[in-house]
This record gives structure tokens, sequence and C-alpha cells, in this order.
């Protein structure tokens, strides 16, 4: 990987891109207007400052074999000048659209409320502290139920998030509905699948760390046989049950069953052993690529 490269994918600018594709996906295919531009870029570099602080709060190393700690340690202050430029625009564009919202949100409903605080409290207890390295009692310290908590700290936001805060500027009454529900799941197993691949890459590290992931208990096998590629056919059966309450047209149901049908493809490769690059690059692509087949789906096949 050439220096851009390494920055766009160690420094988790993909994962706000990302993010933000799923984000114009969701609430397009939730039949909504796309929302401001500050909002995707909030979004943006909340996900950037939030994936990043993960990793320079754990101490430094300079071991080869771990490349992303590698490239925090050599570009320490690259990161922080990055850091405090993601959290002034996070506060700045925060303001902007909370200011002039601030009456409807004192008016915001219970379900309004639980929405909005549910997901960021997860992610809080996900590190345990501000110090994830030192923290002892940290949700991901629970290695079967991490993916799970992973996948859905981003299938709120990216599929809950830009329809509630349309409410929010409208007043309006905050209302899901099972269209909204059905995604959210779709999101929340797609997600969960490529975290549990992700455990894959650490499987020496998590054993030796008695982290009771999937990979750790089942071995490799039987957990792309019995975990990843059966959760990844119930994936892509909720889609179908949403695409036919949705009655969408045979050709967007085919182009937005792409992204589930690599997703098996992937489980199944991982029986051998891959560089980080491609578990940056090619698993969390999924993600980008799921986002561009149903916004492509959605807004040019009718």
């Amino acid at each position: 990987m050439n220096g851009l490269t390494r920055s766009i994918f160690f420094g988790n600018y993909f994962y706000g891109l990302c993010t933000v594709a799923l984000s114009i996906e969701a609430v397009l295919q939730q039949l909504h207007p796309l929302n401001s531009l500050t909002y995707y870029i909030f979004v943006f570099c909340g996900t950037v400052l939030y994936y990043t602080h993960a990793y320079i709060a754990e101490p430094a190393s300079i071991d080869p074999a771990h490349k992303r700690s590698v490239w925090y340690y050599r570009n320490r202050r690259f990161v922080r000048i990055s850091q405090m430029v993601m959290t002034a625009i996070v506060i700045v564009t925060g303001l902007i659209m909370l200011l002039p919202n601030r009456t409807h949100i004192l008016h915001m409903s219970w379900l309004q409320w639980f929405v909005a605080g549910i997901f960021p409290l997860i992610a809080a207890l996900y590190y345990g502290s501000a110090s994830p390295g030192s923290s002892t009692n940290s949700l991901r310290k629970q290695g079967w139920i991490k993916p799970f908590l992973i996948g859905f700290v981003w299938a709120g936001p990216v599929t809950l998030y830009p329809v509630l805060f349309q409410s929010i500027e409208s007043g309006a009454i905050y209302e899901p509905g099972l269209v909204g529900f059905l995604l959210f799941i779709k999101n929340f197993m797609f997600i969960t699948m490529l975290c549990i691949m992700f455990d894959i890459k650490d499987y020496a590290a998590d054993h030796n760390q008695n982290l009771k992931t999937f990979v750790v208990r089942l071995g490799l096998r039987k957990t792309i046989f019995y975990i990843l590629i059966p959760l990844s056919v119930l994936g892509l059966g909720t889609f179908i049950l949403y695409a036919e309450l949705r009655h969408f047209p045979l050709l967007r149901v085919l182009v937005n069953t792409v992204p589930f049908i690599l997703l098996i493809t992937v489980a199944y490769s991982m029986h051998r052993r891959k560089s980080i690059l491609y578990y940056l690059a090619i698993i969390d692509g999924l993600m980008l690529a799921k986002a561009v087949c149903g916004t492509i789906g959605i807004v040019f096949i009718k």
C-alpha cells in the first residue's frame, strides 16, 4: 500500500465514507429526501473521530507485524492534527444542525429520545472508558457478542438517524414503521457478518487473550459454514422480504442481491490467510458496495 492508501484505510476515512454512503442508501430506500450536506459532514467526521480514538488511546507499537499500529506510531502527529480538525468540525456542524431545531428537540417524543440515545450509549460501553486499552469492563471483551454490538451500533445511525433527524427538523412524529425495521435488520445482519470475518484476522491475538470470539470457540471452518454463510443467507432473505413488501421491480432486486452474493463469496474465501489490506479494502468495501448497489437500485431502476 502507498502512503495515501494507508492513510485512507488506517486513518478510518474509508469508514467515514461508508457511513455516509450507507446513510444515503437507507434514506432513499425509506423514500425520504436526502439530508443536508452539513449532516453528512457531521456523520463522516464523527465516524473518523470515534474509530481513530480507539487506536490512539491504546499503547503505541512499533512491532512490524502490526502494520496499523506501526502506521499510527509513525504518523502520530498527523493523527493528532486530524483528530483536532475532526473534533472542531463535529462541534461546528453539530451546532449548525441543533441550534435552529432546539425547540423541536425539547419536544421530542420518548421514542425519538430512545433512538437518539441508545446507539451512542452502546458505542461508549463498547470500549468502556476513554482509554479503550485500559478498560476491564468494556463490551468488546465479550467475544461472542462483539460483532453483534458493532453491527447494532452501525445499523442504527445509518438506517434510523437520517429519518430521525428529518423528523426533528420538521417537528413531525417519528414513525420508523415496518420497512425501516426490516432495513435496520438487513444492515445489522450485513455488518455483523463483516465483523465476524474481522475476528478471523485477530484469531491468534484473541486466542492468546482468551477472548471467546466465534472463531476461537468454533474454529475457522465451523465459523464459516455454521455462522457466516447461514447468517448471510438469512440477511439475503430479510432483504427479499423487504423487497416484496415494497414491490421492487425484478432488476432492482437483482442489483441489491449483488452485495449478499459477494458477502457469501468472501465468507467462503476466508479459509485462506489474508492481508490487512484485504480486510480493510475488500471486507469493509462490501459496505460501500452494498450502499452503491442500493442507491443505484432506488434511483435508476423504477
